[in-house]
């Protein structure tokens, strides 16, 4: 049985922070199994069901890292104003 601490599943779900998750917890915005959950509950993602405010909380994928040597001539940003070349442009596929 891989059980996890609901705020730690709710952050790698990307619902909110470890410290939001408590708090929507503490709240009782937070379902199991159609529970209200509380503050230290343990969930099994692959058994349960969790919600908050009422819609299915679902894991993402895993997070893909790039390591990236910038070449010379390439700003590190996303876009540029100027039109300039951005490391961005290095992994758009």
């Amino acid at each position: 049985m891989a059980q996890e601490r609901l705020q730690k599943y709710l952050s790698e779900c990307s619902v909110a922070s470890r410290r939001k998750a408590e708090e929507l917890i503490k709240a009782g915005k937070v379902r199991v199994n159609g529970v209200v959950a509380q503050l230290g509950d343990k969930v099994d993602p692959k058994k349960d069901t969790v919600t908050v405010f009422g819609k299915k909380v679902v894991k993402v994928k895993k997070n893909t890292y790039i390591m990236l040597h910038k070449p010379r001539g390439f700003i590190t940003t996303l876009s540029d104003e100027m039109g300039r070349k951005c490391v961005a442009q290095l992994v758009e596929d």
